[in-house]
């Protein structure tokens, strides 16, 4: 189990590193957009290709940084049924729904986006649009997105196989927006 808790921390170090450099990916989708709108209104020119380029940069934040927000636990969950379970129970339901509904799904995604990607990788595929972008890079981030998230779903079953049977101690709650578990209340997992 410890070799697996090793492998584990490499893929959190790899997801963690990438979802949190991403973001700088935001910065420049918006920097582009702000370009493309100020020459749009004081020049009257416009391309495509800038439009394009900030659906690139959107897409590619967004499917990169799926993992991250696995591994972050940030994705949507059902916290009015889940806050009433035990810690226990929660890790069970979490080991379950990875193994039988994020890894089937995950590995459908990579089966069916890899040919996706690369036909349109070796047919060099062009935008429709005038003045428009290579299409493979955006198809690309599909398959890269969802290999990182396979590699995210095999480390939380890893953690959550660690934590069931205590090899693995539960992480401290992180902070919340720059809070501490003490600025919310919370000490050693229970309100104060």
């Amino acid at each position: 189990m410890l070799a697996l808790l090793a492998v584990s921390r490499a893929i959190d170090a790899v997801t963690g590193f990438i979802g949190y450099h991403i973001r700088w990916l935001i910065l420049a989708a918006v920097l582009v957009s702000t370009i493309n709108a100020i020459i749009r209104k004081a020049f009257d020119i416009s391309s495509n290709s800038w439009l394009e380029l900030q659906w690139y940069l959107f897409g590619a934040v967004f499917m990169l940084a799926a993992a991250y927000a696995l591994q972050r636990n940030a994705h949507v969950r059902i916290d009015v049924v889940s806050s009433h379970l035990s810690k226990r129970t929660r890790e069970w339901i979490d080991l379950i729904c990875h193994l039988v509904m994020l890894l089937p799904f995950v590995l459908v995604m990579i089966w069916l986006g890899w040919p996706f990607f690369w036909e349109s990788y070796r047919d060099g595929e062009i935008s429709s649009n005038a003045g428009g972008l290579m299409v493979w890079p955006s198809k690309l981030f599909v398959v890269a997105g969802f290999a990182l998230l396979l590699l995210q779903v095999v480390s939380e079953v890893i953690k959550r196989i660690g934590y069931l049977t205590g090899t693995l101690a539960e992480p401290e709650p992180e902070p919340t927006h720059g809070l501490t578990p003490e600025d919310l209340g919370v000490h050693g997992g229970q309100p104060k």
